[in-house]
């Protein structure tokens, strides 16, 4: 049911009565595919409960939706998209797998008004602004004259990121850096190449969605490990590799995301000789290096590794520079960058060569970039905490070590429940449970505080508003007045 709902999520963000909200949600998640002719819809009552909505206002879109040949309803088989529901030949919007539906929806759909918290983004450097002027006034006559075909990387730039993993105690050469269309691609290439249907993934407790999905969406299984103030439990992953044998282990060990907890070197440690002993290979997410403080940060896992371990890292500009600059990359053993290269050219034949000459000028800069963002972004976060504690004494938090969210527990209730509420209040809610494959860390919602201060402001007041109808009245009977007489 849940992907179900998923699939409509944005519907309380419309105009109009609920009900014709809700019909009107589920009426363009059919028609883009999204929900298929002949698939289920829930019950009425049981839409009503996980929307926390009165059943009155279900029953009214549904009848709306019927009256408008958009569902039908058989006894014995409940509610489904009617299954002559025109709908373009072949189309399927979902992700195999896939619970980031409603995640994402915001960047395909973005809805006036509504604050989402799906997306912990900022704006531009005024490096990057910088750096394209002075791109822009020199010689790019040599770049111009390539074919511009780089599957691997940008020469230029694979040696900039190489010189850059080696000043963060990696040592590393050019022929170990793969660049990618941002992390994301990194981590879709990775798991094409180590996972497929039945094989596993071990991966922190909690992770982000979107990773999730791209794991599933090759039919892998997915365990898990829980995690504390340092980092993944390294005990309960040996625990894990006694028991099962996964063909990759994924965690974000820098400001996890969405905890924000910095692994400790030892840590990092423990976590490669137990990867090492059992020949499981690594794959570690840096990509959310946003910084609040300037304290040091140990060397990425593979530095630590032993001899013969495979470890790939990844990295990005997208939190620290912009994430409109699609530029990641992948450093690993150089056979293993050879073969996702190869994988690489089969997806797009290389990125934007442009994209990459800048990033090239921006690589050797992101230390002083980071330190002069990071008072701002501190500045923000003590601006977040403090009206929080102020306004929702309940909530509670660990202050992260970096990142760009809080990762709030709410008190004895089940996020999911209030992510609707919030969302008829003007703000896009993730949920703990759809950052944890068991279902877990259900009372969870990450917050992000990369917001401007003005807009900071606004959203507590709606996070105060939602939190006190959520506590005061529960769902509300909003469907149409119906007079008899």
């Amino acid at each position: 049911m849940s992907e179900v709902i998923a699939s409509f999520a944005g519907w309380a963000t419309g105009t109009g009565p609920l009900y014709r909200r809700l019909a009107d949600g589920i009426r363009a998640a059919a028609e883009n595919g999204l929900l298929l002719p002949g698939e289920r819809i829930p019950a009425e009552r049981q839409l009503a409960t996980a929307l926390r909505v009165s059943r009155t206002t279900v029953v009214a879109a549904y009848e709306a939706l019927r009256d408008a040949g958009v569902i039908e309803s058989r006894r014995g088989s409940g509610t489904r998209i009617a299954g002559d529901l025109r709908v373009p030949a072949g189309v399927d919007g979902r992700v195999p797998g896939g619970t980031a539906t409603a995640l994402f929806q915001h960047l395909l759909n973005r809805s006036d008004g509504v604050i989402s918290l799906a997306c912990a983004a900022e704006g531009a450097v005024p490096e990057l602004a910088e750096t394209l002027r002075d791109l822009a006034a020199g010689d790019l006559s040599d770049l111009l004259e390539d074919p511009g075909y780089h599957p691997s990387g940008l020469p230029e730039l694979r040696e900039a990121v190489a010189a850059h993993m080696t000043a963060t105690g990696l040592p590393t050469v050019p022929e170990q850096i793969l660049i990618t269309t941002g992390a994301h691609q990194a981590l879709v290439l990775v798991t094409e190449l180590y996972l497929g249907p039945g094989r596993a993934v071990l991966t922190e407790s909690p992770s982000w969605p979107g990773c999730l999905d791209v794991f599933r969406s090759r039919g892998t299984r997915i365990l898990t490990a829980p995690m504390d103030a340092e980092g993944v439990d390294v005990g309960a992953v040996a625990a894990t590799l006694d028991a099962d044998r996964p063909g990759l282990i994924f965690v974000m060990p820098t400001y996890h995301n969405p905890t924000g907890v910095l692994m400790s070197a030892a840590r990092r440690r423990r976590l490669a000789e137990v990867a090492a002993r059992y020949d499981v290979p690594v794959l570690e997410d840096n990509a959310y290096t946003a910084e609040t403080g300037m304290g040091d940060r140990p060397a990425p896992v593979a530095a630590y590794a032993p001899r013969g371990a495979e470890v790939l890292s990844v990295g990005s500009l997208a939190k620290v520079v912009w994430a409109g600059l699609r530029i990641g990359w992948v450093r690993g053993p150089s056979e293993i960058i050879q073969r996702l290269a190869r994988r690489k050219a089969l997806a797009d034949l290389g990125s934007a060569v442009l994209d990459q000459k800048l990033a090239a000028r921006l690589i050797p800069r992101i230390d002083r970039i980071q330190a002069a963002r990071a008072p701002e972004r501190e500045c923000r976060l003590d601006h977040m905490e403090k009206l929080l504690r102020e306004r929702l004494p309940g909530w509670r938090w660990r202050r992260p070590d970096g990142g760009s969210g809080l990762w709030i527990e709410l008190p004895g209730v089940d996020a999911t429940d209030f992510a609707q509420v919030a969302l008829r209040h003007g703000v896009e809610v993730v949920p703990g449970a759809t950052t944890d494959p068991a279902g877990g860390h259900r009372r969870f919602i990450r917050v992000p505080f990369t917001f401007s201060p003005e807009l900071i402001d606004l959203l507590v007041d709606r996070l105060v508003f939602a939190w006190a109808e959520f506590e005061r009245h529960g769902p509300v009977d909003t469907g149409p007045t119906r007079v008899i007489v």
